[in-house]
């Protein structure tokens, strides 16, 4: 079963990948009909295509199966997928948002967009507007020594800075990379985390780590505060590279729902 077929039907299971569950929000959030005790919500990026020419039909058919929330991708920076949404500012965004049955707490950004100060300032009005509480850096981090791991961060101790004086809660969305590339055998993530200002850049982990052999709930544990969100998948245990439903892979879903109530 594929990404797109299994979301599109995925309610019950819950999800296989591009799941986004705003972790603040838990111990809150009501018992929903499906019986967890958590919002639910997606990536406009999987649905990138369909959301790009038919934005609220596409998201009120997936508030329809009982997401509540989605994840945006930033049109101006994601220029490609999203260039059909790029004419909207983020107050007409979020009004089709709502419309749809929706709501949004987060959206990414691309490094470029984020890393100019006259650029940013534009993107933070943009959040505003659109109702944000978090701006997540989408990856770019792409250094190569240790030395442009502790600039990258100051850079993004800026971003968050800056957030931070616009009333938003700035965030780092990793991918395989900061695991898979080493810097004196530790992991790129790790080196983040010990020049990240904590008090201005926070965490948005995607569980997809674990099939480079890193485990969420590990970091939850050693970093409690750090995290305010996720995005979940699970894969086969026979081929790290097929997702499944969650609970029929490799991760450990009862110890990632104990250590989760720490984050945010």
């Amino acid at each position: 079963m594929n990404r797109r077929s299994f979301l599109g039907n995925a309610i019950a299971g819950l999800a296989a990948s591009g799941i986004l569950t705003q972790m603040r929000g838990w111990a809150q959030a009501t018992t929903n009909a499906n019986g967890l005790n958590m919002p639910i919500g997606f990536q406009s990026y999987v649905f990138r295509e369909e959301i790009s020419q038919k934005p609220q039909e596409t998201m009120g058919r997936l508030a329809s199966y009982g997401y509540r929330t989605v994840e945006w991708c930033s049109p101006k920076g994601y220029q490609g997928p999203f260039t059909p949404l790029v004419k909207y500012s983020g107050q007409e965004l979020k009004k089709i948002t709502n419309d749809s049955g929706l709501e949004t707490d987060s959206c990414h950004f691309t490094w470029n967009e984020i890393m100019d100060d006259n650029s940013l300032a534009e993107r933070i009005e943009f959040a505003s507007q659109l109702g944000l509480k978090h701006m997540v850096c989408s990856g770019g981090l792409m250094a190569k020594t240790a030395d442009e791991v502790k600039k990258r961060c100051q850079q993004m101790n800026h971003f968050g800075e800056m957030v931070k004086k616009g009333g938003l809660v700035a965030g780092y969305h990793n991918h395989n990379g900061e695991f898979d590339e080493k810097l004196d055998a530790r992991p790129q993530y790790d080196l983040m985390l010990e020049h990240l200002d904590p008090s201005l850049v926070k965490m948005q982990f995607q569980v997809a780590a674990i099939t480079s052999g890193y485990k969420a709930q590990d970091y939850f544990r050693r970093f409690p505060g750090r995290f305010i969100s996720a995005h979940l998948q699970d894969y086969a245990p026979d081929d790290h590279k097929k997702e499944v439903v969650m609970g029929a892979g490799i991760v450990d879903w009862k110890d990632f729902w104990l250590y989760s109530g720490i984050c945010g």
